[in-house]
């Protein structure tokens, strides 16, 4: 597989295990598996078997991500971390 930089990480999305079997044979670095079930997730880890890192994304909650990690996932990305902030708007001003 080609890079531009090769020293830059190889991060793929998939949403199918057919994705995941077919990105675990490839040269990438990490793949995310996007709104996923639990089961499919572990699937995915099955799959893999440790030739690159997965991380859990998509549709994630903080209500899920302890049975998530369950699944043997490396990472996992909560959304609702950043969706739901309020934006502060401020200023800072230096006086002379």
């Amino acid at each position: 597989m080609r890079r531009f930089n090769p020293e830059a990480p190889l991060i793929v999305e998939a949403d199918t295990l057919e994705q995941v079997r077919i990105l675990a044979s490839c040269e990438v670095d990490q793949i995310l598996l996007d709104n996923m079930s639990c089961a499919m997730i572990h699937e995915a880890v099955t799959l893999v078997r440790g030739r690159c890192l997965l991380e859990a994304s998509g549709n994630m909650s903080l209500d899920r991500v302890a049975q998530v990690a369950e699944t043997g996932v490396d990472f996992i990305s909560v959304g609702a971390l950043t969706h739901s902030v309020r934006a502060l708007d401020f200023s800072l001003e230096i006086l002379t």
